[in-house]
């Protein structure tokens, strides 16, 4: 490794920077600055990583990987000064993005390093994880735990999810039909497009599971003139959504519950929704989680699953991940192959499937847009540390779906009639092109 470019500013401590220089297998991507006056110049792209305290590499001693980064992040030991997508790609060539980094420095190397970091200051007991961290209890994805898990994510603020995610609400992946559609217009086009696969017309009724701030329902109801139902854990959620319905005038079409898809009996429906809760049902569950929904839609009724996916070989979002400890506890993500077999196993015919994961990089990259220029006020509404844990994932997230680690997919499926009919139109063609019904 070329020492060069590593700088030390005083000689009674050893600089965190003759620390890293031991720790990393290759040249710095980006560079650093330490509590102790050192640096390690990186790239050319002038983005650096702001080490304030020991805190920070104790923290990824314990944890060396993305938690432990995380954490320090979120505690605010440590702090980017510059492009935060550049820092997080630059994990990629330091490999940090793996479970466990890939050092072979021998024994006399780790020794070395376990003396400079003792000398340093670095060396303890684990610290205290950050309060935001997630700390659910039971059974995982009972009812209960899965009630925690929602509203650890959700309750948080309709504020602060307003300033995220702009006047719609809508917290999944939009459809971009233009390259110069706007965040709000490319939210209705996803709307419009799922109310097209689903077929609906006046007089349907529509479940929508997991229906958030109640986007679909309403845009269904006003758009296509079905009765619908939308359901979701999060009671904050469903105050605002209730209190959306009754703003558009749809008290007597639109009904919100707080409730667990499992719990839902007064079906049948004409079709189904469920647009980004998948991700919370579990691998477990996906057997009773189709057959629930099979039960509540009536034979020939469609049901679009949209939901985050993960591509085949890829890991399992791991119990030592930031995102299950401060976004998604207990979320779990399923090759898109496992979800069309455990749909078909349950009855389902599955009838389309399709990819959006451009699509969802864009959004992210809006939303973390969104945020930065309302940074100030999200702090305020969520606290400092929750505000950075949202930084950092919804950045990170985005560069996961431009490589290719996460995905999404559409997966459209019917319930099988008994003669066999489908109800489905002949080509894709008519299926994706059918118009809003009660639009201008």
């Amino acid at each position: 490794m070329d020492h060069s470019h590593i700088s030390d500013a005083g000689s009674e401590a050893p600089a965190l920077a003759s620390v890293l220089q031991q720790l990393l297998p290759q040249a710095l991507p980006i560079g650093v600055r330490a509590w102790d006056g050192s640096t390690a110049a990186g790239g050319a792209s002038g983005a650096v990583v702001d080490v304030r305290s020991p805190d920070a590499l104790r923290r990824l001693m314990w944890a060396p990987n993305e938690l432990g980064f995380g954490r320090a992040y979120v505690a605010g030991d440590l702090d980017v000064d510059g492009n935060l997508y550049e820092v997080l790609a630059a994990r990629d060539s330091l490999q940090l993005g793996e479970p466990q980094p890939s050092f072979d420095l021998g024994a006399r190397g780790w020794l070395r390093v376990l003396r400079l970091a003792r000398r340093a200051g670095v060396l303890g007991r684990p610290l205290p994880a950050p309060r935001e961290e997630s700390r659910l209890r039971g059974r995982r994805h009972s009812r209960a735990r899965d009630a925690a898990a929602v509203s650890f994510h959700y309750d948080i603020s309709n504020d602060f999810y307003r300033l995220l995610l702009g006047p719609t609400m809508t917290y999944s992946c939009a459809f971009f039909e233009h390259d110069d559609s706007t965040l709000d217009e490319a939210q209705e086009a996803k709307y419009g497009l799922i109310c097209r696969k689903l077929g609906l017309r006046p007089g349907m009724r529509l479940l929508d599971v997991g229906c958030g701030w109640g986007g679909m329902v309403l845009h269904a109801a006003a758009h296509y003139g079905v009765d619908a139902v939308g359901v979701t854990l999060s009671r904050q959620q469903a105050e605002l959504a209730e209190l959306r319905v009754a703003q558009l005038g749809l008290t007597g079409r639109v009904q919100i519950r707080v409730q667990d898809y499992r719990e839902i009996v007064d079906g049948p429906f004409d079709a189904i929704s469920s647009i980004g809760m998948f991700e919370h049902v579990g691998l477990q569950n996906l057997a009773e989680y189709f057959d629930r929904l099979r039960t509540l839609l009536r034979p020939g009724g469609r049901l679009l699953n949209h939901g985050i996916s993960r591509p085949s070989g890829r890991q399992r979002w791991g119990r030592h991940s930031f995102i299950d400890r401060y976004v998604f506890p207990d979320g779990e993500l399923h090759e898109v192959g496992t979800v069309v077999s455990a749909m078909q196993a349950q009855g389902f015919e599955v009838r389309d499937v399709e990819s959006l994961r451009e699509h969802y990089a864009r959004t992210l990259h809006a939303w973390s847009a969104n945020l930065d220029a309302g940074w100030d006020e999200a702090q305020l509404l969520i606290g400092v540390g929750r505000a950075r844990v949202w930084r950092l994932y919804v950045a990170a997230a985005a560069l996961n779906f431009e490589a290719a680690r996460s995905s999404i997919h559409q997966v459209l499926a019917v319930n099988d009639h008994p003669d066999g009919r489908s109800e489905m139109p002949p080509t894709r063609a008519a299926l994706l092109l059918a118009r809003e019904s009660m639009s201008d």
